[in-house]
């Protein structure tokens, strides 16, 4: 049978191992991207109960694969993110570059499909895209030298892991404050959440068209040659967001109108928040009084601060965050839309993007091994859009509960509108990232995460499992050597098998 396919493709045996190892393994990789990166798109949304772990496979199944078949890119890097030029493997190998890089290729996804593995099995989320990165480090240290890594995008990834959580979770944090004092801290917050909702959606709208646009559309504007800042591009871009943000204004002030309930029983809970804080301004400045003055109004002023104590703290006990009361409910069934809007938009924009760390690799390991050709850039097929799109899928829908279940339920407790808040932050931290000069470049997984974190803080430190973020962030720490250390094992069986016995001297030049 291996003779027929090997006559059938006109290849060797050897190529048609390593065409076979590339499909296989881009699979696999594929696979560990859905089980660990894609479930962070929809974790909120599971953890706040917006969506069943069901719908949530759905939905995630549809707009991932569409991202990744519709706009993912048709060319993409030969070495993902630039951190090495391919063009050495020739100087260094000759005619044997082809095969090395193929080699190189398969490892790095056999190392990052692997380090997702072991991610998904500890319930850790993950950068997928800083498990490539460190994967095709360990690839071109070994194969090239570590001299000529350009380590400074490797600094600037790494700002990157630094960074975007902190940016997402400040966003989240104002997010959900500014929600918290104009709508939950109402009296009738039902009345203040239709209000205010018509906003949110035209806000969100004109966020996600720019996510879409400057991120899901990012292989499109390469692909037709089209600079996405040249101002008619950027006008038609910002005209479209507008008036679909109007329309989605409107839609939602139809929708709500009659949502109002009649008769507001008068009585939120989470009113004690807004009376808790009110008591501690009130004790701060009661304190200065106390503290500048003496005799009689010393005495007062201290009765007074005490009296205000025991009121503060009935009124924190009293506090709570929860929506036990019909208005509370109603309220959070109004963000249960606004949060599956954008997780749907979220999960398109990276499946139009993050496919290519599972196909960006495999379709180079293929072009090489075809055509024997070292190329900067390796045209993607649309099957292997296909082969990554689906593989993703099946690897959220068979093991992505594990990343879901830590990233909606055991950071924080979620409901749909701290999920929105979370997941319109991440929104922005990527729209940001994608438009400043400097580019930062920010990780899905990272900027959501911090996104969930500053949506805990805003209900104090307490509302965190610091146990679960000191894994989280111990994982995210070691992602990038995990993946290189393993490509680096990887990488030496592969040169075993296909080369025997070859010449290490690049190895031992590093070494001493």
């Amino acid at each position: 049978m291996i003779d027929a396919l090997t006559t059938y493709f006109a290849v060797s045996g050897m190529e048609l191992f390593l065409l076979s190892s590339i499909l296989v393994i881009g699979l696999y990789a594929a696979w560990n991207i859905g089980a660990n990166d894609v479930a962070n798109a929809m974790g909120t949304s599971v953890g706040s109960g917006a969506l069943t772990m069901k719908q949530a496979v759905i939905l995630a199944g549809i707009f991932e694969f569409l991202g990744a078949v519709i706009v993912g890119s048709s060319v993409s890097e030969t070495v993902r993110k630039k951190m090495f030029d391919p063009a050495q493997l020739t100087v260094i190998y000759g005619d044997k570059a082809a095969y090395v890089l193929a080699c190189g290729m398969i490892a790095s996804l056999l190392a990052a499909g692997t380090w997702l593995l072991i991610a998904t099995w500890k319930s850790w989320p993950v950068s997928t895209t800083h498990s490539i990165v460190g994967a095709v480090v360990g690839f071109g240290c070994v194969a090239l030298g570590v001299e000529l890594i350009e380590w400074s995008k490797v600094g600037l990834i790494t700002a990157g892991w630094v960074m975007s959580p902190v940016i997402s979770g400040a966003i989240a944090y104002a997010m959900f404050s500014l929600i918290l004092k104009s709508i939950f801290f109402k009296r009738d917050p039902v009345r203040a959440a239709t209000q205010l909702a018509p906003w949110l959606v035209f806000m969100v709208l004109i966020v996600l068209c720019g996510v879409t646009a400057y991120k899901g559309l990012a292989p499109m504007w390469s692909k037709y040659k089209i600079d996405p800042f040249e101002p008619k591009a950027v006008a038609m871009t910002i005209t479209v967001a507008l008036v679909i943000g109007v329309i989605g204004f409107f839609v939602a002030k139809i929708l709500l109108r009659n949502y109002v309930v009649e008769k507001s029983s008068g009585v939120n809970p989470m009113l004690h928040a807004d009376v808790a804080r009110s008591l501690g301004k009130a004790m701060m400045h009661l304190k200065r009084v106390r503290a500048n003055t003496d005799g009689n109004l010393n005495d007062e002023s201290a009765k007074l601060l005490k009296q205000l104590e025991a009121m503060h703290t009935q009124a924190v006990d009293n506090t709570t965050f929860g929506t036990d009361s019909e208005e509370l409910k109603r309220v959070e069934k109004i963000f249960v839309y606004l949060q599956i809007l954008t997780a749907c938009f979220v999960a398109f924009a990276h499946g139009a993007n993050d496919v290519a760390n599972a196909i960006g690799p495999m379709s180079a390991g293929w072009q090489a091994v075809r055509t024997g050709a070292v190329e900067l850039k390796a045209p993607v097929p649309f099957w292997a859009l296909a082969l990554g799109g689906v593989g993703i899928i099946f690897g959220l829908a068979t093991w992505g509960w594990r990343v879901i279940q830590t990233v909606g339920k055991r950071i924080t407790e979620l409901t749909p509108s701290r999920g929105f808040c979370a997941e319109f932050a991440a929104a922005v931290t990527i729209l940001l990232a994608s438009v400043l000069p400097f580019a930062l470049p920010v990780s899905t997984t990272h900027t959501l995460v911090g996104a969930v974190l500053g949506v805990g803080a805003a209900r104090g430190i307490g509302a965190l499992n610091l146990r679960t973020m000191r894994d989280i962030f111990a994982s995210w720490a070691i992602t990038i050597p995990a993946g290189a250390m393993l490509s680096v094992v990887f990488f030496y069986l592969l040169k075993l098998i296909v080369f025997g016995n070859v010449d290490i001297t690049v190895v031992e030049t590093i070494i001493q």
